[in-house]
């Protein structure tokens, strides 16, 4: 069964988890989750924003033309 994160199997996610171990150590795993989630959270967060203005321009620009139009 293959995870659908990026397309990568089992057996891959358990190598780079491996090496990110090795290379950050125990102690270091749950700083660096933590950091990824606050940036995933950021993210979406940022996201959301600019595609609510984007909306928001939209519907201006849609009055514009009703208004310009009658």
């Amino acid at each position: 069964m293959e995870l659908h994160l990026l397309f990568i199997g089992y057996s891959e996610a358990i190598v780079i988890f491996l090496v990110i171990l090795l290379l950050f150590g125990g102690r270091k795993i749950p700083e660096l989750a933590r950091g990824l989630g606050r940036g995933i959270r950021e993210f979406n967060q940022a996201r959301a924003t600019i595609k609510e203005e984007i909306e928001i321009g939209i519907s201006e620009e849609d009055k514009k033309k009703e208004t310009s139009q009658t």
